[in-house]
């Protein structure tokens, strides 16, 4: 369930009335009603939620100083509730509901905040990168595992593919651009690191790295719609066991450390394993996204999201096709 505040003019208030009227909710009222605004609450199902925020956008764009605050509900106590719900349950059997997913303004806040170049970003990268470097270098599974948790480069990664699917450009420059900038970070603290310590060429989890075979393929594919799905359905948690599945920190470690040492032939494994993985996340991220139904509100907003997804789709095929290939005809 979720709880809608609604702050409206008060000219408007008759245009809310029977948007909710239209609605089956398990309680609403307009409250706090002024000569100049008025204020209403909603609770209602999480499969309505994200029709009627988009009525309310349609049916108020035309006015100016409105705002909606979404807020989730652990619970709705009472007699009356308790028969809302059980009429609502019934009704339920009874036609088909959209899937359960988070509002798309709420996947889209979860996915922004991934999407920040700030002191936090950058000092966690760099720990973690030194982190993993080191912990690599000792083959000791427990500090990788750490290293993996705390890297925050999957973030950007998901917001790209949210962008994406939904056609926002803006949001798309700006996680490449947090991606690039995390990848950077990382690459060139580890390549420092590998540089000036003496790599541990028997390292189990160095070695790991540079194992790059089709099941890394399914396994990034796999573990990137876990991900996408995640973040869709609003438990965000669950991203730290797809972190660990899947982490982008320890293979382009991997990779700058054996670039540093001056293993060739190595850090190039290492680096087509990084981008495997890159490529996979995208890929299925964007499938799941679009198969949970995550799209604009607008016609216009619809049509140039499905152009921007099939772009992106054909780019990150294309490149899959490549890797596939190098995998199979020269790695395997």
């Amino acid at each position: 369930m979720r709880m809608m505040y609604l702050s409206y003019p008060a000219e408007a208030k008759d245009t809310v009335a029977r948007i909710l009227d239209e609605w089956d909710m398990l309680d609403w009222a307009i409250m706090d009603t002024t000569d100049k605004s008025a204020d209403a609450r909603v609770v209602l199902p999480e499969s309505d939620s994200q029709s009627l925020v988009d009525t309310l956008q349609n049916r108020l764009s035309s006015y100016k100083n409105w705002q909606l605050v979404i807020v989730p509900v652990e619970a709705c106590i009472g007699p009356e509730t308790e028969e809302t719900i059980e009429d609502q349950t019934g009704d339920e059997k009874e036609k088909e509901k959209s899937p359960e997913i988070a509002l798309r303004e709420e996947i889209y806040q979860d996915v922004a905040d991934g999407t920040k170049i700030n002191s936090n970003f950058l000092i966690l990268t760099l720990l973690s990168a030194i982190v993993a470097a080191l912990g690599m270098n000792a083959n000791s599974v427990a500090v990788v595992v750490g290293a993996m948790v705390i890297a925050p480069l999957l973030g950007p990664l998901l917001a790209f593919s949210f962008a994406a699917s939904i056609g926002d450009a803006e949001l798309m420059l700006k996680a490449s651009r947090t991606a690039l900038a995390g990848l950077a970070l990382g690459v060139g603290t580890a390549f420092l690191i590998g540089f000036i310590i003496d790599v541990n060429l028997s390292s189990q989890e160095l070695i790991d790295r540079t194992h790059v075979g089709l099941d890394s393929v399914v396994l990034a594919l796999a573990s990137g719609g876990a991900a996408a799905l995640s973040i869709a359905r609003g438990s965000s948690t669950t991203l730290v066991g797809v972190m660990v599945a899947v982490a982008l920190l320890p293979p382009s470690v991997a990779f700058a450390v054996y670039l540093g040492a001056g293993e060739l032939a190595l850090s190039a494994r290492a680096g087509v394993l990084l981008a495997t993985n890159i490529i996979c996340v995208n890929i299925a991220s964007m499938l799941v996204f679009a198969i949970r139904g995550v799209r604009p509100r607008t016609w216009l907003e619809k049509r140039s999201a499905k152009r921007s997804r099939q772009i992106n789709l054909a780019v990150w095929s294309v490149l899959l096709v490549g890797v596939v290939g190098l995998i199979v005809l020269v790695l395997g």
